[in-house]
């Protein structure tokens, strides 16, 4: 099932760029099947997307992103996206 990740951040720009790294390097390092993502333009969040067997495994993949681990997210969604 297609997946889509996204979230925005919270108010706490110097531990964002001190985490980001650790962030792109856990999502590249995953070699998630259809994996597409990135930052918005002006930093305020990002959009994931990417193959996984059930939402439970994708909300697990979310949960043990660094961003999330860090407690840096104001919001995020975890959704199954049905493209056609």
């Amino acid at each position: 099932m297609r997946i889509l990740y996204f979230y925005l951040m919270g108010d706490a720009p110097d531990r964002v760029r001190a985490v980001a790294p650790r962030h792109a390097a856990y999502w590249r390092d995953l070699g998630l099947d259809h994996y597409l993502g990135g930052p918005f333009a002006d930093r305020s969040g990002g959009l994931i997307t990417f193959e996984a067997g059930s939402l439970a495994e994708a909300g697990q993949v979310v949960a043990d992103d660094p961003f999330a681990q860090e407690d840096l997210l104001e919001r995020r969604w975890v959704k199954v996206w049905a493209i056609g």
